[in-house]
């Protein structure tokens, strides 16, 4: 597969033109015309680049690239580094954020769905692409339950703030650093909001407005996209494609 046809595809999948984002979605670093080998993952860390290396990838697809709105441009230090490796052995990296969570049968978020077992998904924002999403449990949870499910399934235990609910029928979600959509959870009389990360107010919130919450890792909650996209990619084009999973707690 050529670099300029996986570029293709993967805009034409993504439609990242449609989406205002923090970073740019596409190839970030050109390598090799020719991609028999694609490695995916979450995050273009060292680590990964240095298995794409192993498992000699002509091609890196992640969630999270590099060169995000107000970081420092200077290729120096780490960022040298990462570069620098994916150059010298010609490895092209692309990267998708807001598209790839919002996708809807290869996104983040609804992978996440898919695995919890959430039913009749709905955006939780108006608009085409809303980032967060919200749906229901066939079968209502207790908050304990939907905690042991999280764990069952992302290999981490979540944090929970417990509210008064007995039970939990309807859920928003949104993976990663998506804590701020709890207000609009709330407002709409969700039962129980999921994502990756936690702020100090976000308990509070919690509290306040009466919904459970969950913190179940942003590394946790956004492995499953890059990975549906690879899958997708091996199974219509016939190419080469391994997830590494390189772990974080956060």
């Amino acid at each position: 597969m050529s670099r300029v046809k996986l570029h293709g595809v993967l805009n034409e999948m993504l439609q990242p033109q449609f989406i205002s984002d923090g970073c740019p979605n596409g190839l970030q670093v050109e390598g090799k015309e020719t991609i028999h080998k694609i490695v995916t993952g979450v995050t273009a860390s060292q680590a990964l680049i240095d298995r794409a290396i192993e498992l000699k990838a002509d091609a890196i697809f992640v969630h999270h690239g590099y060169f995000w709105k107000g970081e420092d441009p200077c290729l120096v230090g780490m960022k040298k580094q990462r570069i620098a490796s994916l150059l010298k052995h010609d490895i092209n990296l692309f990267a998708y954020h807001l598209p790839l969570d919002v996708h809807p049968t290869l996104g983040n978020n609804v992978q996440l769905a898919n695995l919890l077992g959430i039913e009749q998904i709905e955006n939780l924002e108006e608009g085409k692409f809303s980032i967060a999403l919200k749906g229901r449990f066939k079968t209502a949870l207790t908050p304990q339950e939907l905690a042991r499910r999280l764990h069952e399934v992302l290999g981490k235990v979540p944090l929970l703030e417990q509210v008064q609910k007995p039970l939990i029928n309807t859920v928003a979600w949104c993976t990663g650093g998506g804590q701020k959509y709890i207000d609009l959870a709330a407002s709409q009389g969700i039962d129980a909001f999921i994502t990756g990360e936690v702020s100090e107010q976000t308990i509070h919130i919690a509290r306040e407005m009466n919904i459970h919450f969950y913190a179940a890792g942003h590394h946790a909650t956004e492995r499953y996209g890059a990975k549906a996209v690879g899958e997708y990619l091996a199974e219509n084009y016939g190419v080469d494609v391994e997830f590494v999973d390189i772990a974080n707690p956060a």
